[in-house]
């Protein structure tokens, strides 16, 4: 670990994990989504009050960055981190806008593998950033997000198969599919917010 004679800006570890704690409250909006006689409008409503909020949190952390002169890590790591758990939010909440949007009252049962994996990717997130103040036991969490996108990846792969299968009208494949890449997006934020803790953690050992 780095030593410095200036004090650094602890705060910086406290927004992330705020972050990161509201990217898995908008996980679990999504997972209620799902449900057969889950009222999605209010769902999506909440999911907005989360991207806003984590609009918020971005905000104040560039804002932080910019008063301060001696930040725990690289100014471009932290610029990075938060414009990729930023992304995160925003493809959840597009993906839950576009389902009220279209007025899609069923939905291919396999996404609900899509955003299971998502919130798994969004638990172990939450569980790492309070880990970013002192640099440990983080390897473990880039390791599983980076099977997790994997997985994912595998589930998209199936959707889009199933989709094009010829168990719906075209319309219909190509609402769904812009859902399913919006998911598809978000869990590749995932993994580009766990290959930026690892490149911190590196600088830093």
């Amino acid at each position: 670990m780095r030593m410095s004679l200036t004090p650094r800006d602890e705060t910086f570890y406290e927004l992330f994990t705020e972050s990161a704690r509201n990217i898995l409250m908008g996980s679990r909006l999504l997972v209620e989504l799902f449900n057969e006689d889950a009222d999605r409008e209010a769902i999506a409503e909440k999911m907005r009050a989360c991207e806003h909020a984590g609009d918020d949190c971005v905000h104040r952390i560039m804002q932080r960055m910019n008063q301060t002169f001696v930040t725990p890590f690289d100014r471009q790591d932290i610029h990075r981190l938060a414009g990729d758990m930023d992304d995160i939010m925003d493809f959840m909440e597009a993906a839950a806008d576009l389902v009220v949007l279209y007025q899609l009252d069923e939905l291919p049962r396999e996404m609900i593998g899509q955003v299971e994996v998502l919130e798994r990717s969004a638990e172990l997130t939450a569980e790492a950033m309070p880990r970013l103040k002192s640099m440990r036991d983080l390897e473990e969490y880039w390791i599983e997000i980076n099977r997790l996108e994997n997985q994912g990846d595998r589930v998209y792969r199936k959707l889009l198969a199933q989709l094009f299968g010829g168990d719906y009208d075209a319309l219909t494949v190509l609402k769904l599919k812009e859902i399913v890449d919006q998911l598809e997006q978000a869990m590749d934020a995932f993994e580009h917010v766990a290959n930026t803790v690892e490149t911190i953690a590196v600088k830093e050992s």
